[in-house]
């Protein structure tokens, strides 16, 4: 039962910089970290160990990080296939300079509207926001009083992050998720708080 005392504590972590550098990686591209992704993620965490569970996307990227860390602090790991990347289509696997060279137009169209103009075959964003949230919400509800992480992509910490805010998605992507960014959500009962973006452990 949930009273106004509980207290439950959500961590997001996006992964690293993975192999092969920036570029666009829906769920459809599944690069492991790089050196820097992994060096990245073990100095964003240190030796935190404050969680009592860690739940995490499939991709490699996310994944095997959260595999470690979860043996590491002795806690149980679960793998959410709804927290993968948003699917960003003909964009797979492409630079954002690479997209701009050939249509520039459509990518600033991109981040002036991401809800109606998205990259040809893109997974659709109110889809997306949908299967994350959902997945969100039931990781909540079954980590009550407890400090959980999640170990995920932009993507998915901007769609929780603008849920928590009530904010629409035409928006998410004005939110800079770093590599390796931390945020952290605050439950006091059903009262729920960002407490902080790209920032650090304490």
């Amino acid at each position: 039962m949930v009273t106004s005392m509980t207290q439950t504590t959500i961590d997001l972590i996006r992964h690293g910089e993975p192999e092969g550098g920036s570029k666009f990686r829906g769920y459809s591209i599944d690069d492991p970290l790089s050196e820097k992704g992994w060096q990245q993620m073990q100095h964003a965490v240190g030796d935190y160990n404050e969680w009592d569970c860690i739940v995490s996307s499939p991709m490699l990227r996310c994944k095997l990080f959260a595999e470690q860390l979860a043996i590491k602090n002795n806690v149980p790991l679960t793998i959410k296939s709804d927290f993968k990347e948003v699917g960003f289509g003909n964009w797979e696997g492409k630079t954002a300079d690479e997209i701009k060279l050939v249509n520039p137009e459509e990518y600033e169209a991109f981040y002036l509207d991401p809800v109606n103009s998205r990259p040809t075959n893109a997974e659709d964003i109110d889809f997306f926001c949908d299967r994350v949230v959902k997945s969100y919400n039931q990781v909540l509800q079954d980590n009550i009083g407890k400090h959980c992480l999640i170990v995920a992509h932009a993507g998915v910490i901007r769609a929780i992050v603008s849920h928590v805010l009530c904010a629409s998605p035409l928006g998410m992507y004005r939110i800079n998720i770093k590599n390796a960014g931390l945020a952290r959500i605050k439950y006091s009962g059903n009262i729920e708080k960002l407490e902080f973006i790209n920032g650090v452990l304490d």
